[in-house]
C-alpha cells in the first residue's frame, strides 16, 4: 500500500480508503491505525501499531486476516464488545481490548475514543475518534446513520476529517452521509462505503449545496490523502 512510502510530518496525518466498504488506514507521524481491515492483504500492513473493528459483519471484521495482521505486527486489537469475543481465540488476550460508547485509550500519544453508532442490524456497533498526536482528530462513523447526538460529538471533539457511509448498509445513501457531515460540522467530510462512483459524485453535490463550508474530499482507493 502506498501509505507505507509516506511520511507525515509534524501536523500533518495521511489516510487511505482501501476497500468499497469502511476500510480506512491512518498514519500519524508516530504511528499507524488501521480500521475494518478486510478485502485487502495482510502484507500490504507491514507496520501497525492498532486495529480498530467497528462491528461484526463480513465487512467490517475478518478473523484470519486480523490474525495475520496481528502476528506480523504484534499490533493492538480494539474492538466493539461482539467483534472482541469473535476474536477471543484469534488475538492474544493480552493484545486485545474491548471498547463501548465512552471509551477511551492512548496507542502512543494518538487517542482514540469509541463512540455510539446508530447501525441496528450490527449487535454492539461503535464509531471512532482518533486525535493524532497534533491534534488532528479523524471521525470514522463506521456504518452508522445519522442521529441527534453527532451535533454533540462535532461540538465536543471538533473533528477535522469525517467519513460518512453513502451506501450498501441498510438506510445508508448519500443523503444520509451528508446530514452525518451537517451534524458534525468538520473541515472536512469524505463519503465512503459504496462501490458506485455515483454515489460519491451524489453526495459531493448535495454537501455543496447544503453545507458550502464543508470541504467534500472523494478519495481514490488506495490513494493517500494528506491532510491538511
Amino acid at each position: 500500500m502506498e501509505l507505507e512510502s509516506v511520511t507525515p510530518s509534524k501536523g500533518e496525518v495521511a489516510i487511505v480508503w482501501f476497500n468499497s466498504y469502511a476500510g480506512v488506514a491512518i498514519k500519524t507521524p508516530t504511528k499507524m491505525l488501521v480500521i475494518d481491515p478486510v478485502n485487502v492483504n495482510a502484507k500490504a500492513f507491514p507496520t501497525v501499531d492498532a486495529v480498530l473493528i467497528t462491528h461484526e459483519h463480513y465487512d467490517h471484521l475478518d478473523q484470519t486476516l486480523i490474525r495475520e495482521i496481528q502476528k506480523q505486527t504484534n499490533c493492538t486489537v480494539i474492538a466493539d464488545p461482539t467483534s472482541t469475543r469473535r476474536l477471543g481465540n484469534v488475538v492474544p488476550e493480552e493484545r486485545l481490548v474491548e471498547a463501548k460508547p465512552g471509551f477511551e485509550t492512548r496507542v502512543g500519544d494518538v487517542v482514540v475514543k469509541a463512540e455510539r453508532c446508530n447501525h441496528p442490524p450490527a449487535s454492539t456497533p461503535i464509531t471512532f475518534l482518533v486525535r493524532t498526536e497534533d491534534g488532528i482528530t479523524v471521525f470514522h462513523t463506521a456504518d452508522s446513520l445519522p442521529f441527534p447526538e453527532m451535533q454533540e460529538i462535532g461540538e465536543r471533539e471538533k473533528p477535522d476529517i469525517v467519513f460518512c457511509t453513502v451506501g450498501i448498509a441498510p438506510g445508508t445513501s448519500p443523503r444520509t452521509g451528508v446530514e452525518i457531515a451537517k451534524l458534525v460540522n468538520p473541515k472536512v467530510a469524505v463519503p465512503y462505503h459504496t462501490s458506485s462512483t455515483g454515489d460519491l459524485e451524489r453526495f459531493a453535490e448535495i454537501l455543496t449545496q447544503e453545507a458550502p463550508n464543508v470541504r467534500c474530499c472523494i478519495l481514490e482507493r488506495n490513494k493517500p490523502f494528506k491532510y491538511p
